[in-house]
């Protein structure tokens, strides 16, 4: 597969735009694209090494357009372990991206809130992450550059600029560790109990891959993620897809100020 035909494919789409900024966003999170001004928006079917998106709520779309002058890339949608088992399934958009000029990647999630603190709706930034499948996005890479150093896989000054314009915007940004178990059965209160030993404080099914591909194409990264339920054991709620959809509602307007502040200010 010819990378650079997609690459070529999408830039002689662009309208001129040149995206220094990539966004990839989680389930319920795609109305960000609404805020973009004179958006571009190709199918991921006209793209050549882009997955189907299965899950409701990823509308498997890519968007370029402009956030006051900051020209971005926005992947509405991704493609989960779960999904086929493939565990490099967003090789090729995350790589596009890089190819596209982006030198940073922001990416969005829903999580499971594993602190009584941050009740659904909040928004956390990630500072770490546990890989609880055992899988790597980077198996089969032959090169030595797969052995990718991930002590800062998060840019900690990317952050900062996050809780600064959550702090002018009155908005509680948590942080913490996001752990990746794998899907698509939601976790067992068992193990929301060892990955809590483990240090994390929130959990998911995605991102964990795509940041390590981001990493190994040398793009600078920060994620926040969405808490749209609290993980398993720690309410009475029934644990849902549609429960992460609704309330994946009540933090997208937090997230949508920090995402366009932080684009606004973008050099």
């Amino acid at each position: 597969m010819d990378i650079n035909k997609t690459i070529e494919y999408i830039q002689s789409n662009s309208q001129g735009i040149n995206p220094k900024v990539g966004i990839i966003l989680g389930s319920g999170l795609g109305s960000f694209v609404d805020v973009l001004e004179n958006p571009v928006s190709l199918s991921y079917d006209e793209l050549d090494g882009f997955p189907d998106t299965g899950v409701f709520g990823h509308e498997g779309k890519l968007h370029l357009g402009k956030i006051n002058h900051t020209e971005i890339v926005v992947l509405q949608g991704r493609a989960h372990y779960y999904e086929t088992g493939v565990v490099d399934a967003m090789k090729i958009p995350v790589r596009t991206l890089s190819g596209l000029g982006c030198e940073s990647l922001i990416l969005t999630n829903a999580a499971g809130s594993l602190m009584e603190e941050a009740q659904p709706g909040s928004v956390m930034a990630i500072t770490d992450h546990i890989n609880f499948t055992g899988v790597s996005p980077l198996f089969c890479e032959e090169s030595n550059n797969r052995f990718v150093d991930m002590a800062n896989a998060y840019n900690s000054d990317m952050r900062s600029r996050f809780h600064k314009i959550a702090d002018d915007e009155n908005i509680k940004l948590h942080e913490g560790v996001y752990i990746w178990f794998c899907g698509p059965s939601f976790e067992t209160p068992a193990e929301i109990r060892a990955a809590k030993t483990l240090g994390a404080d929130a959990v998911g099914m995605s991102t964990v891959p795509e940041v390590i591909l981001a990493r190994h194409a040398g793009m600078k990264v920060a994620a926040l993620s969405v808490m749209t339920n609290m993980a398993a054991g720690m309410s009475d709620e029934v644990l849902s897809h549609e429960l992460t959809m609704e309330n994946a509602d009540k933090g997208i307007q937090d997230l949508k100020i920090l995402l366009v502040r932080f684009l606004e200010s973008y050099s």
